[in-house]
């Protein structure tokens, strides 16, 4: 016979979700309605005992490894995993002792996890399973990061161009100049930024799989001698000639909280005093979690990210500043990336039995990982439990007055920055170029 130990919280979760929801036991015994919108199958007790301790990241792990089944829809079995969960996961751990042992645990895994070696083996874990599996739930442009949604009724191919856009503009991107994309993925700002506002283009990746895709789309694009694609870690980009601008997209989350303040100071020496850096990544919500509680962290590390780790913002801008560069602005983007993700959610579901084909033997267990991964962080940024911040620095050049310009800039900017916000707002090339096709077609 079951204890009630695990049976009575079970049941005390089930009752508190906003939606109905019944657990079927081995042997076929059910808890909860029979009609259930979401229903989740026991196969084995493991799997009950994390629904009653609310652990919904070891729940995730049970399904992944088949000791769980899912019946009913990614979004309704998200509406109802904050309830599940039943605590803030953002809070930091309260007791002393434990949190001295949740902290020399945290930085004995940080010691070990981003020599060069280690990230590129990471990175490679993740960007390396399949491009053509991407390809099934990206945009064309295989951008793999927040999209921009500057207009509600644009699809996510829009909205993504509009991301790479608001990105050069923020960066106020003039041709000829020497920019630099730190983990560029596929190449959508890299080839965008040198397409669009004539740029000498170089971008870095630790993913093979990435590296030849670029390489190819920049001979396609007949972009050689431009724009360049290195198989490189950030670490090791010569500084000898440095970039006007420098952007870095979805790349800080790897870096690892020990070598932030280096990743900083590192762009810093990439920089030419006056110019620009434009950091976006994601953010941890709560300001003293090292990770999301509830074992999601965990789920994440095991099983999609590994050796990726978030910080707050508030630490991302100071560590920042110590490196030497000065923040000029700031824009939080977590309900963008909310979106983006459900795009990509849907994307997927649509197209489950090619990724089954494209992933070949491992496609049960990748899929199971990726639809509760992708389901799950678009209800954690909607949650707040983690965010998304577009942070623009530059090296100041140290000169207060303006010297010998026909059209003086703001007196102390000390960088290539304006000090206005009107730069941002200029009309988007994807918006206007929308705004022609529409014009033909009519």
């Amino acid at each position: 016979m079951l204890s009630n130990r695990l049976l009575q919280p079970a049941e005390q979760r089930l009752a508190a979700l906003p939606l109905s929801c019944a657990v079927q036991l081995p042997g076929g015994r059910l808890i909860g309605p029979a009609g259930a919108r979401l229903r989740l199958v026991v196969r084995d007790m493991r799997a009950l005992m994390h629904l009653a301790q609310g652990a919904i990241g070891r729940l995730a792990e049970d399904y992944v490894e088949g000791r769980l089944e899912i019946e009913g829809r990614l979004r309704d079995l998200m509406a109802a995993a904050p309830a599940l969960l039943g605590s803030d996961p953002t809070a930091a751990e309260q007791a002393p002792l434990s949190r001295w042992v949740q902290q020399l645990r945290r930085g004995l895994w940080e010691r070990t996890h981003h020599s060069r070696a280690r990230d590129a083996a990471q990175i490679q874990h993740h960007y390396d399973i399949s491009d053509d599996f991407y390809a099934l739930w990206l945009d064309p442009r295989r951008v793999y990061s927040c999209a921009y949604f500057a207009d509600d009724s644009m699809s996510l191919a829009q909205a993504q161009e509009a991301k790479l856009d608001h990105i050069c503009r923020k960066l106020q991107l003039r041709p000829g100049e020497r920019f630099i994309d730190i983990g560029a993925g596929w190449g959508g700002l890299l080839l965008w930024a040198a397409e669009h506002y004539g740029v000498d283009a170089t971008g870095i990746t630790l993913s093979r799989n990435q590296h030849a895709y670029v390489n190819e789309m920049i001979q396609r694009k007949g972009l050689q001698g431009r724009v360049r694609m290195l198989l490189q870690d950030y670490r090791d980009v010569d500084e000898t000639q440095p970039f006007d601008k420098v952007a870095s997209v979805g790349m800080v989350e790897h870096v690892g909280r020990p070598n932030l303040p280096l990743y900083f100071s590192k762009i810093r020496s990439l920089l030419r005093p006056g110019g620009l850096v434009l950091n976006h990544g994601i953010t941890a919500g709560g300001t003293d979690n090292p990770q999301l509680a509830g074992g999601m962290g965990d789920f994440i590390e095991k099983y999609i990210f590994p050796g990726g780790q978030l910080v707050h913002v508030g630490v991302m801008m100071d560590t920042l500043a110590r490196g030497g560069l000065e923040p000029l602005d700031a824009e939080c983007l977590r309900p963008h990336y909310a979106r983006t993700l459900w795009c990509w959610v849907d994307a997927l579901e649509s197209r489950l039995d090619e990724a089954q084909r494209v992933l070949g033997e491992h496609a049960d267990r990748v899929l199971r990982a990726y639809r509760l991964y992708l389901a799950g962080s678009a209800m954690g940024f909607e949650q707040g439990w983690i965010s998304l911040f577009q942070i623009l620095g530059s090296r100041p050049n140290g000169v207060v007055e303006t010297r010998g310009e026909d059209t003086p800039r703001i007196r102390a900017a000390q960088s290539d920055y304006p000090f206005r916000r009107d730069y941002m707002y200029a009309r988007p090339v994807a918006a206007a170029r929308t705004d022609r096709q529409a014009e033909i077609l009519r």
